[in-house]
């Protein structure tokens, strides 16, 4: 009896020490959208959806090992609330359907291409990190992440080597967007300061804060005629009220991507597609009001003939008591190169992180 004592302490030690180097973490949300249509040719939509994020992280040492689940459910949705909004082309969406770009509906599989191959759960992120030496190293399948001036990517068979060398980060890239990058970073007379050397082109960033003022520059210039992008950005604190201006600009032949705090103009499904040449312009004024965060964005886009846009957005945050987060977003959209996306819109959101 005592050696199953014995026994049973030892396991029960081992598991809680196995288990005390892996934490699990995520996050799920609900959103009801309405979308009021200027157009008498569209017609208004109202759609729910989930999306859900599940990270599990293992750690031994100096080695991390992450894996990102991301899964999104459009099984309540219809064509109208995809397509074009056209009554010519509604119709039910059951679940792991696809829709085609005509807004008809077939038969599909879950995980088959088109509009709503999102149906299922996927290993979005799944990366090793580790030390050797003062080197540090990332390999495996991660997203870069979204900016001001460019959507995020996520590829396989990435790798990241970076080290600190006299006051200078040092970084080595391999398997982004544009193959080989290196990046050297550091800091002079408190401005931060980055370059990065890619296939074909350059990134540049500059930081720094001013008599209360924080700047930022970031430059995405490239070897193609007429398609460097840059974002310039000042934010402050006046009073109660935090306020940030920013400008996001891009010759003839390129254009702003990304989804951020100025809106999400990456062109996936959603988005606000932007043209070439087009530049945005953003304020954002937030404060807090009765224990809610009130936010309010103007945003507007322009450089193109006959096809500027303005877009203004409030913003209501509130925590809830049971641990969730309630926000409220409501959106005003008007475009004078679109005689279609002209619309108002009310969305209700109900997250919880873990």
């Amino acid at each position: 009896m005592k050696k199953q004592l014995i026994a049973a302490a030892v396991a029960s030690s081992v598991s809680a020490v196995a288990l005390a180097d892996i934490s699990i973490t995520g996050a799920m949300k609900t959103n009801y959208t309405h979308t009021d249509y200027e157009s008498a040719s569209k017609n208004d939509s109202d759609i729910f959806k989930h999306e859900a994020d599940l990270k599990i992280t293992g750690k031994s040492g100096d080695t991390t090992v992450v894996m990102n689940f991301g899964g999104m459910d459009f099984s309540s949705e219809t064509a109208t609330s995809i397509s074009d909004g056209s009554a010519a082309t509604v119709s039910t969406v059951s679940t792991f359907s696809t829709v085609a770009a005509t807004g008809v509906h077939t038969s599909g599989t879950n995980g088959t291409s088109g509009t709503l191959a999102n149906n299922k759960i996927d290993i979005e992120d799944l990366y090793l990190t580790t030390k050797i030496g003062d080197v540090s190293i990332k390999t495996g399948q991660w997203d870069n992440g979204n900016n001001e001036l460019r959507a995020s990517s996520r590829k396989g068979g990435k790798f990241e080597a970076s080290t600190s060398v006299a006051g200078f980060d040092v970084k080595y890239a391999n398997g982004n967007a544009a193959d080989d990058e290196i990046t050297i970073g550091t800091s002079v007379g408190g401005v931060a300061l980055s370059y990065t050397d890619k296939n074909a082109g350059e990134a540049i960033k500059a930081s720094t804060t001013v008599g209360g003022v924080s700047l930022k520059y970031y430059a995405e210039n490239s070897d193609t005629a007429n398609s460097d992008r840059v974002y310039y950005e000042a934010s402050t604190q006046l009073g109660d009220v935090s306020v940030k201006v920013g400008k996001a600009e891009a010759e003839t032949s390129t254009t702003i991507e990304g989804d951020t705090w100025m809106g999400d103009f990456e062109g996936a499904s959603g988005a606000f597609d932007l043209t070439a040449g087009q530049d945005v312009t953003a304020i954002e004024l937030a404060t807090s009001l009765a224990g809610n965060k009130v936010t309010f964005r103007n945003v507007q886009v322009d450089d193109v003939a006959s096809a500027d846009t303005s877009i203004n957005k409030v913003i209501i945050t509130r925590p809830l008591a049971s641990g969730a987060t309630f926000e409220l977003t409501y959106q005003d959209v008007a475009d004078d190169g679109s005689t279609t996306t002209d619309a108002t819109s009310l969305d209700l959101e109900l997250a919880v992180s873990f």
